[in-house]
């Protein structure tokens, strides 16, 4: 994550750069930038959990022509909390509140932010081995209720791991 923010701080104009030298101007131009990772970051890792939910949705309709109409309905709120988390991820509040904003959040938070935002990464894979487990389940016929409880499984720990960035977010932690 230090790499993006690095990154973007390294693509400033001349203008900004020059606007980084006025004291007290440069932490409101790095925070900005580090607003700009952020919201990449979640593009990221939205653009990754809509690749799963599309695998998701292929293996469910093959789960449905080999006749899984009875398993319909859990896999029906298996993909809700998956879409859930999608929105939520998302549609998040950014790592930084702008600098009129009354909710600010420092350096500090912003690290945190950024942690929870690696774990959001890694359950793009968590929900990579659910649905490929899924995708099994469905081709073969066996298992499809041990597999779309691990996939809910999943949506409610990443659901979770979110209410935690939000906390941190809006300082209710």
């Amino acid at each position: 994550m230090t790499d993006l923010y690095q990154k973007i701080v390294s693509q400033r104009s001349g203008f900004e750069r020059i606007l980084a030298r006025i004291p007290g101007f440069r932490g409101y131009t790095e925070m900005t930038a580090r607003r700009e990772a952020d919201r990449m970051i979640r593009e990221h890792i939205v653009t990754l959990l809509k690749e799963q939910m599309q695998r998701f949705i292929a293996a469910e309709k093959q789960m449905l022509s080999k006749g899984g109409l009875s398993a319909a309905t859990k896999t029906r709120e298996a993909k809700a909390q998956f879409q859930i988390f999608i929105d939520r991820v998302n549609t998040a509040a950014p790592g930084y509140a702008g600098f009129y904003a009354a909710q600010k959040i420092g350096p500090e938070q912003l690290e945190k932010i950024y942690a929870f935002d690696a774990a959001l990464i890694e359950y793009v894979d968590h929900f990579r081995t659910a649905i490929e487990a899924f995708d099994a389940a469905a081709r073969s016929g066996e298992g499809m209720d041990e597999a779309i409880s691990k996939l809910e499984m999943v949506a409610t720990e990443a659901n979770a791991a979110f209410n935690m960035r939000d906390n941190v977010v809006t300082e209710i932690s």
